[in-house]
């Protein structure tokens, strides 16, 4: 596989297969995409990985635990155009796949509950980044997830990035026993795609490359 077929290929899967994941084959991951771009060579990223028994107990620690308020905007406030519609496109498309009306309620609700479940993955991460870190070193972040998600194409393994985490903040800092100068950026469900499953047949639009790139 080369790159262009990995960043074809990676997508953001919302149903998975209880297959396990190896440990050793999220180390050995996680140590090649530590060779993403870093500014000054910081590598403000700091990783938690929950897997098996870990998972198990992470998800049990979720039940009747409310949802918190998030850390940060996970999008700015009143979004505008194009990026608005680019997102509302996104959604609509989703839950269509899975037949969920834009009316129900209860359906899209729990839907967005399976992020709780990392959408039945059987190994997560939560990438967090030291609180006085700035918005390069938060670029940093994006860039060693990309890369990690590529490897894990290559690997043969599926991801979702998963920035709803953040409502989840203080319940994922506990558990992990990250230290309170860390701040949690995001979680990734990483395992196999359920194939038969509707929802991961979702391929989302690009703009095309007129609307966002010049050649000056």
């Amino acid at each position: 596989m080369d790159v262009t077929d990995a960043v074809r290929q990676r997508a953001s899967i919302r149903a998975f297969t209880d297959q396990p994941v190896d440990d050793d084959q999220l180390r050995s991951l996680l140590e090649i995409a530590a060779r993403a771009p870093s500014g000054g060579n910081v590598q403000p990223w700091r990783i938690y990985v929950v897997n098996g028994d870990a998972m198990t107990r992470f998800r049990e620690s979720l039940v009747d635990r409310p949802l918190e308020a998030a850390e940060y905007d996970i999008y700015p406030p009143s979004l505008w155009e194009p990026y608005r519609t680019n997102r509302f496109a996104l959604g609509e498309a989703m839950y269509a796949t899975i037949g969920i009306e834009r009316d129900d309620k209860a359906g899209r609700l729990a839907q967005f509950a399976r992020n709780d479940e990392f959408f039945g993955a059987p190994a997560g991460l939560f990438c967090f980044i030291d609180r006085g870190m700035g918005p390069p070193q938060w670029s940093d972040l994006g860039m060693f997830l990309q890369t990690f998600m590529l490897l894990a194409v290559e690997a043969g393994l599926d991801t979702c990035p998963q920035e709803y985490w953040t409502v989840r903040h203080g319940a994922v800092q506990e558990f992990v026993g990250a230290p309170e100068n860390e701040m949690l950026f995001c979680g990734m469900a990483i395992g196999y795609a359920d194939r038969a499953a509707p929802i991961n047949t979702l391929e989302s639009e690009r703009m095309p490359l007129d609307e966002w790139a010049r050649f000056v």
